[in-house]
């Protein structure tokens, strides 16, 4: 006959299991301290609140250039267009984005964005004084921004405008809204 089969002892836990299952625990611990931030910050952007959630005003778009007092009849005169850049992560200050030429007509004024729609080049004051030209690849247009040659393939691109009476004093606030238009094509075609 055999042997009976033997009883495996019971056995205590021991310091080597005992520091096992420690290193096993604390490892997950810290992992997970390092993973959970890691992976808000990577979702962040798909998280956060648009502005009107975080009760910041988002506007109707338009932006106060000038007051009418700083037009002066028929002579054309360029303003920076101020924004705030931001992408996934960063939200930077305001800087310069772009220009818009206004045309002050009596108590109404024109704006025009500064960018040719040839290949969008700055478009300038012409040498005249009483036309714009882009020096690029010589587009030029009338003050009303129809085109003086056949370079550029369209007018330049005219942007909506509102004057506001300010509460505080008897000025007129000029306010724009600003947008790109694509290039080189015939019709006036909005960027996204």
């Amino acid at each position: 006959m055999g042997e009976p089969p033997k009883e495996k002892p019971v056995t205590e836990p021991n310091r080597r299991s005992f520091h096992k299952f420690g290193s096993i625990l604390l490892g997950s611990i810290i992992g997970a301290v390092l993973t959970i931030p890691g992976i808000g910050f990577i979702l962040s952007p798909i998280l956060r609140k648009t502005d009107a959630e975080d009760g910041e005003s988002t506007g109707d778009g338009f932006q106060a250039l000038a007051k009418l007092s700083d037009l002066q009849e028929g002579i054309p005169k360029v303003f920076p267009v101020l924004g705030k850049v931001k992408d996934a992560w960063v939200q930077y200050p305001e800087e310069p984005v772009g220009s818009v030429w206004l045309v002050r007509k009596g108590e109404a004024v024109d704006a025009f964005s500064a960018e040719c729609p040839h290949l969008g080049c700055a478009v300038s004051l012409g040498p005249d004084g009483n036309s714009f030209f882009c020096p690029c690849h010589t587009s030029a247009f009338t003050l009303e921004g129809k085109p003086n040659n056949p370079v550029p393939p369209r007018a330049m691109d005219s942007l909506e405008v509102v004057l506001k009476q300010t509460p505080a004093s008897d000025e007129t606030e000029i306010r724009v809204k600003f947008q790109r238009f694509r290039t080189a094509i015939p019709e006036k075609s909005p960027l996204a």
